[in-house]
């Protein structure tokens, strides 16, 4: 398992522990209620919680719940609209590429997606499944269709539960009727379920937080001026910034929906359209709000990959759909020619592809370093408090507890803020946590790190070098104020 990660999965993971009493008007509530707002993903971690304990089992439930709607979300949707074959290899380039496998930044990271508890996957995954569940309406009459439109207004509006952007999606909804031929009226049809969903959202968020709005509220504030640099020209080229800047490997999203144009314009298809209409319906209010409308009011970062979770479904089937759809354009005597060729260059392709991808990806230690930390900690009475970046505070509370969240060490953490650029005076009374960040991660203290020149003494270091513990003897045998709780400490 990848380490359970900092800032947004944390605060969910903490205002999971604390639903229904969830303090929007206290810190770190305040400042991130987006975050905390989403029940569809709150929810889950509090049962996960509640069944499993408060540990990384639990964690990795959700986590692994979400990455499972995705994949099963994105093989329906491709496979509802193009086939079996499409619907695999749709899944195969999403599943190797090393933008989805690349998620330790105690390594390289590189997209915070597979194996973090977010809201993108599991959004996007009930979406596709609307999207799937719609397709496959069209191919039906009556009341069978009723029930497949009803499934697709419930994914729909569980998905807005997790991820509250896909609404932006919604627009679509009608166009979306309109291309696979269902009759108008059955709009209100796929409208019920999701009015049914946003009443039941709406009802939880008064009693929880007093306003109905809330997560709404929340949704519409989130944003300001970035801390990275944005104009309205990177804002615009978001998309293709989120899948090559970040790795090449990312281009072939690119290239997939180009040839979905492509594909559209020689084929006129209305499966490639609805397609691309589908990407569409996201790309152009999420760049609009990434910086394209005021650089200094940024809402959403379409510069992450992640964020195009939702429609990775969609730039999928327009590629492998444009590729089927020429392939029946190709006469049947040549087909019957081309048959055994065109086989062996798609496994070459494929092979190729797969080879690529793994190479790419380093050998990640996933969280070895943090369970040789456990390891060290458990029932040790000598160390009472430990200090670190709040990043590594926060990973830090679950390799306190064995991974059902039974608790192996008791004593204290304490942490400053990961923007801070000195050592506070009183990190020099007790042990310390540092790591060298990998991938787009500031340095702790802007580079700073304990050497036994400047007084340090390490205590540990972890096999790999990756997590290691100084203490700084000069203050040996200082006083400490009383321990409290790791996962009741200031980890905000």
């Amino acid at each position: 398992m990848v380490p359970p990660l900092y800032f947004d999965p944390y605060y969910v993971w903490l205002a999971a522990r604390d639903w229904p009493h969830v303090p929007l008007e206290q810190w770190p509530f305040s400042e991130v209620p987006h975050q905390v707002t989403r029940v569809g993903l709150v929810l889950p971690a509090r049962l996960a919680q509640d069944v499993l304990g408060p540990g990384q089992i639990a964690y990795f439930t959700v986590t692994a719940l979400g990455v499972t709607l995705f994949f099963v979300g994105c093989f329906l949707a491709v496979r509802s609209l193009f086939g079996n074959v499409a619907g695999l290899l749709s899944v195969l380039v999403v599943l190797v590429n090393p933008l989805f496998t690349m998620t330790n930044p105690f390594g390289h990271e590189l997209g915070w997606s597979t194996g973090v508890m977010l809201p993108d996957m599991p959004g996007a995954g009930l979406f596709s499944l609307g999207m799937a569940a719609l397709v496959t309406a069209s191919r039906r009459t009556g009341r069978d269709q009723t029930r497949w439109l009803v499934a697709a207004g419930t994914c729909y509006g569980l998905a807005f539960l997790s991820r509250e952007f896909v609404a932006f999606m919604f627009v679509a909804i009608p166009i979306f009727l309109v291309l696979l031929r269902i009759p108008w009226r059955r709009n209100v049809t796929v409208g019920i379920p999701m009015a049914v969903i946003l009443v039941a959202d709406l009802v939880h968020n008064q009693i929880v937080w007093g306003n109905p709005l809330a997560g709404l509220i929340s949704a519409a504030e989130h944003g300001g001026l970035s801390r990275d640099h944005v104009t309205r020209k990177l804002a615009a080229e978001s998309f293709t910034r989120a899948f090559h800047d970040w790795n090449s490997l990312g281009s072939v999203f690119i290239v997939a929906v180009a040839a979905g144009v492509v594909g559209w314009l020689v084929t006129r298809d209305r499966r490639l359209l609805l397609a691309l209409v589908w990407f569409l319906a996201l790309a152009i209010p999420i760049t609009l709000l990434s910086g394209v409308l005021d650089p200094k009011s940024i809402s959403l970062r379409a510069w992450l990959p992640r964020y195009w979770d939702a429609v990775l479904p969609a730039i999928l089937a327009a590629g492998f759909g444009t590729v089927a759809l020429l392939w029946q354009r190709v006469p049947d005597r040549s087909r019957l020619w081309l048959r055994v060729p065109a086989a062996v260059l798609a496994a070459a392709v494929a092979v190729s592809y797969v080879a690529v991808c793994v190479r790419a990806v380093p050998d990640l230690a996933r969280d070895t370093a943090w369970n040789e930390l456990r390891t060290w900690l458990r029932g040790r009475n000598d160390i009472t408090t430990i200090y670190s970046d709040r990043r590594l505070a926060q990973t830090l509370t679950f390799y306190t507890r064995d991974p059902w969240g039974n608790t192996t060490w008791h004593g204290r953490i304490q942490s400053w803020p990961h923007d801070h650029r000195t050592l506070p005076v009183e990190a020099y009374s007790a042990p310390v946590l540092w790591t060298r960040w990998r991938g787009q991660e500031s340095q702790i203290l802007g580079g700073w790190r304990p050497t036994q020149e400047k007084g340090w003494q390490r205590l540990w270091k972890s096999s790999d070098g990756i997590l290691q513990i100084w203490d700084h003897p000069s203050t040996l045998g200082q006083t400490l104020p009383p321990a409290t709780s790791p996962d009741r400490s200031d980890l905000h």
